[in-house]
């Protein structure tokens, strides 16, 4: 049977189990970045990505957007880790058809998820005009 004075503890005890375990549940973090040319290119597009990082399984979910660009996307990848301004190998290739918008995702690995979250991430538009990148989106994750 329980004492009335044991009930406030009892609620007290509840709050702070469901304290502690709320933010133990992993939560999608916003990723976005907005292209910007790149490699000499003339043109100037606009446009950018908005994604989704799901930290639990490292899957990125994300729309691409574009417009500006020298003619059509022939390759999109995503790059790093490298800061902005400088240059790294592709952590993962985007399958086409690229039509803006472009919907999908990708799975990278825990190391490459950390890169994504720490700003060292980047996707690069490849055109006929600039198969080197046309633009680039620097991917930075939104505050909390």
């Amino acid at each position: 049977m329980f004492r009335p004075s044991i009930l406030p503890m009892l609620g007290l005890g509840c709050a702070v189990a469901v304290a502690t375990v709320a933010p133990a549940q992993a939560r999608s973090v916003h990723i976005s970045g907005q292209f910007a040319t790149e490699h000499g290119a003339t043109t100037t597009p606009g446009g950018g990505v908005t994604a989704w990082l799901n930290p639990k399984t490292n899957l990125v979910t994300y729309t691409m957007k574009w417009t500006g660009l020298s003619g059509k996307v022939t390759a999109i990848h995503f790059h790093g880790p490298a800061a902005p301004g400088q240059e790294a190998d592709v952590l993962a290739p985007v399958g086409g058809p690229y039509v803006s918008p472009l919907r999908g995702s990708v799975l990278l690995s825990s190391e490459q998820a950390r890169a994504l979250m720490a700003g060292q991430v980047y996707v690069n538009l490849h055109t006929d005009a600039y198969p080197n990148g046309e633009a680039r989106a620097q991917l930075a994750a939104e505050p909390r």
